[in-house]
């Protein structure tokens, strides 16, 4: 099971992210108020601005400080890994 690192210590498992967006339009605020009212939201952020919103297989919304691409790029790199390990 391989883990991503979503910002101050706090790791969500790769291969459950289903999309990883930008916190600034309509439907994804309208996705993360839905999320808080069903009890479905995990902020991570720390105190920080929301710059990432990432939905899981689970339903569940997570909020990240870091930039959508730091984190497309760390979710690159574990399925890269992944598929080296499996040589």
């Amino acid at each position: 099971m391989r883990m991503i690192n979503v910002g101050f210590g706090n790791m969500l498992t790769a291969s459950r992210v289903v999309a990883i967006v930008s916190p600034d339009s309509a439907p994804v605020k309208r996705m993360i108020q839905e999320a808080r009212e069903n009890g479905r939201l995990v902020d991570s952020t720390a105190g920080r601005r929301t710059r990432a919103v990432i939905q899981m297989d689970s339903g569940h919304v997570v909020l990240s400080a870091l930039q959508p691409e730091t984190l497309a790029n760390r979710l690159t790199a574990e399925q890269q890994e992944e598929g080296d390990s499996s040589k």
